[in-house]
């Protein structure tokens, strides 16, 4: 079992004057307890609602600069979003971005992505937010040009959302055939469909629906023809001021018994970021 770090709350200790030393300081700290993955979330407000991560007028940063900040504060960690919404970039400016950053961080960058569904904040910053079908229609072909434009091919692309008349690509990603490619969500129909076709793992919520949900994605995997091993099963977990490291280590090894391989931490409330690497950090450590 491996534990990631995923930074979804960014009101700590000192505002936004003392958040860039303090993430990248953070960002170390976790590659130095042996956390070998650091992820963000691709929201422009904080999520609101009941997720416990405070309302949308908390602090958030945008991903992929973030995203390029953390790769020149570390040296090891794999980096990417958990997950891109399809509608808020154009394919290829997404495939660009993780091409960059995969560059520039030493092969390091990977793409999460899904269908979107944070309609208040599309709503709030006028970004498209199409219905369900469509959203879903525009994710597959965003997967097939990035996909396309991370190989050896810089033909045009034309689907039904998307049209681009040259592919180029230029530096190319540095690992090969393409960087990791992650797709977030636990819908039976779409998603896991999808993920079963392109992806190199799936994110699912750690719910009493788990189980299940790989089963549907072992199905679809044999309706495709692809080997269910090949897909990396990763989930989320969150961790409050009174979780420990014993705690995070329960909720990881009962996520491995139901066939996940990766589990992603992130904190709620918790104002002190050395406090976080302390719990997953140790939990880590005994995860081995």
């Amino acid at each position: 079992m491996e534990l990631g770090l995923h930074i979804a709350d960014f009101t700590w200790n000192g505002g936004a004057a003392a958040l860039g030393p303090a993430l990248a300081r953070h960002a170390r700290d976790a590659e130095a307890a042996g956390i070998s993955r650091i992820t963000v979330m691709d929201h422009f407000w904080q999520l609101g609602g009941n997720v416990g991560l405070g309302p949308f007028e908390n602090d958030m940063l945008e991903a992929y600069t973030t995203l390029g900040f953390l790769a020149a504060a570390t040296e090891r960690v794999r980096l990417h979003t958990l997950v891109t919404g399809v509608t808020y970039r154009e394919p290829a400016l997404v495939a660009k971005q993780v091409s960059t950053l995969d560059v520039l961080s030493g092969g390091r960058a990977g793409l999460g992505v899904g269908a979107a569904w944070a309609a208040d904040e599309s709503a709030g910053l006028g970004f498209g937010f199409p219905p369900t079908r469509e959203r879903f229609e525009r994710l597959e072909e965003a997967i097939r040009i990035c996909l396309q434009m991370w190989s050896d091919s810089d033909d045009p692309f034309t689907g039904e959302h998307y049209r681009l008349g040259r592919t180029l690509n230029v530096p190319q990603t540095l690992q090969r055939p393409h960087p990791y490619l992650l797709i977030g969500g636990s819908g039976e129909k779409r998603t896991l469909r999808l993920v079963a076709q392109y992806a190199d793992a799936c994110n699912i919520a750690a719910t009493p629906e788990s189980a299940r949900k790989l089963d549907v994605l072992r199905a679809h995997c044999d309706a495709v023809g692809r080997d269910y091993a090949d897909i990396e099963k990763t989930a989320m977990i969150g961790i409050d001021p009174d979780t420990t490291a014993d705690d995070v280590v329960r909720a990881a090894s009962a996520q491995r018994d139901l066939g996940f391989s990766t589990v992603y931490v992130f904190a709620r409330r918790i104002p002190e970021p050395g406090r976080i690497v302390d719990v997953v950090g140790a939990a880590a450590g005994q995860l081995g």
